[in-house]
């Protein structure tokens, strides 16, 4: 099987060399949670390590109810709908082709790696588009993917945007998977799930999320996904088989860490504080930011040579002989030094 270079390690060696400048660096390759996990989820997995049984794949009593409440309450979810807990929401989209035994899938033109290799791991033909499924093959697609706000850009998609690729999928047959892994993170805009605008009928949807950066518990692999009762009872069936099943300590820290906002509501304030002040810097050197309403990262653009805007995806550690200028050096240090900011605050 042929795939990518794992983006992480294309980045490693130029990481090693801009740790050697005497000055610092500031690493913004990858978005892991720099925060503590709050307390009260710490005690709940102390006090859950007497766990000698095997979990149940489709997740303990408790937390299925934590998570049919915070689909109805926080994402909007009217209608029949299930959940399925997973080990983190990075093995789903990795999987979720495989799973559904798709031959042709679409992904977000510019998205989150792991879409593409997923399509890869199941054989199937990858096709990038934009959001505008008006635009979009009407046969001969097996799944969908949608991500809002958007990882690396931080766009959102509108209310119209979401409510066409519903009406899509309705009239292909098409699955969705929408992956809402940062909605809990509103800044100039509030993301909403898909399923808040499906009027109840769930049908071909799955909304994929994870406590990774909302509650800090990356390090835990806490995630789920929430649809169709159909698509869901699909995956269950295979994930049993293959022993996919979320450690019961896992599962009871998710428990609890889904019976409360006020700790996401502080980690969401954090990340703006530190949204604003990278977009501050980026603007005073001469970077523009658009269409990143939400989430974590911010997408921006520089015209360092006179000709069409370069897009980033986000400011990396890679050394001045890198750049194709030394106004490109200058630029990636200026951010750095703010960047340090950004880690106090």
């Amino acid at each position: 099987m042929k795939l990518p270079d794992f983006p992480w390690d294309a980045l490693a060696p130029y990481g090693q060399r801009a740790r050697k400048d005497p000055r610092g660096v500031i690493d913004l390759s990858q978005g892991t949670p720099v925060d503590p996990t709050p307390e009260f989820i710490q005690e709940s997995l102390r006090a859950s390590s007497n766990s000698p049984s095997y979990p149940v794949t489709t997740g303990s009593a408790e937390l299925r109810s934590a998570l049919k409440d915070f689909v109805t309450r926080s994402l909007g979810a009217r209608g029949e709908f299930d959940v399925l807990p997973t080990i983190g929401s990075k093995e789903l989209v990795a999987l979720l082709p495989t799973l559904l035994e798709t031959k042709k899938i679409l992904i977000p033109r510019i998205a989150y790696p792991t879409y593409k290799v997923g399509g890869l791991i199941a054989g199937a033909h990858v096709i990038e588009v934009d959001i505008n499924a008006d635009s979009w093959p009407r046969e001969g697609i097996d799944l969908a993917w949608i991500n809002s706000p958007s990882n690396p850009t931080g766009r959102v998609h509108t209310d119209a945007e979401l409510a066409a690729v519903i009406e899509w999928s309705r009239k292909t047959g098409t699955p969705i998977a929408s992956d809402e892994c940062y909605l809990p993170f509103p800044d100039s805009q509030q993301s909403r799930s898909i399923l808040s605008l499906a009027d109840g009928n769930n049908r071909g949807l799955l909304a994929i999320h994870s406590l990774s950066k909302r509650s800090n518990l990356a390090g835990y692999r806490a995630a789920f996904v929430a649809g169709d009762p159909e698509l869901i009872a699909k995956l269950l069936e295979i994930r049993k088989h293959m022993g996919m099943m979320v450690p019961l300590p896992i599962q009871k820290s998710m428990t609890v860490a889904l019976s409360d906002e006020t700790h996401v509501h502080e980690q969401a304030q954090r990340y703006r504080n530190r949204r604003a002040i990278l977009k501050s810097a980026l603007e005073e050197i001469g970077f523009t930011v658009e269409h990143s309403g939400a989430g974590l990262y911010r997408g921006f653009e520089h015209d360092f040579q006179g000709n069409s805007p370069r897009r980033w995806k986000r400011n990396s550690t890679c050394p001045a002989d890198k750049y194709n200028s030394k106004a490109d050096a200058q630029s990636c240090w200026k951010i750095r030094h703010r960047a340090s900011n950004c880690q106090s605050a």
